[in-house]
């Protein structure tokens, strides 16, 4: 079991999608340019056999912000989607109205 003091190590924060693309040599692996309002940042996503990299710009997501980065593909992602899981097929989540991006998810 985790510990409230646990949860609240995790920086949550809600993020626009400006940019979408496939990571060449991938087929699930998606690079995300995310707006957090004060910084922009690149994340990593395997949800490229899920979703359009077209269908993702301007929408809202969680990401986790306070992870260390980490090379894949050659690549630097800084953070991580937050996603539902439906028969290990990722599912984005948003939330229900819009807010300002870097709000933190509490």
């Amino acid at each position: 079991m985790a510990t409230i003091d646990d949860f609240q190590k995790l920086a949550i924060k809600i993020g626009t999608i400006r940019n979408a693309e496939k990571v060449e040599g991938s087929s699930k692996l998606l690079k995300l340019e995310i707006d957090l309002g004060h910084e922009r940042r690149q994340i990593l996503a395997g949800i490229g056999e899920k979703y359009n990299p077209k269908d993702l710009k301007g929408k809202q997501v969680p990401i986790i912000a306070n992870l260390d980065p980490r090379m894949l593909m050659g690549l630097e992602s800084q953070g991580m989607i937050l996603a539902a899981d439906k028969n290990g097929e990722p599912i984005l989540i948003s939330p229900a109205e819009k807010v300002a991006n870097g709000t933190q998810v509490r």
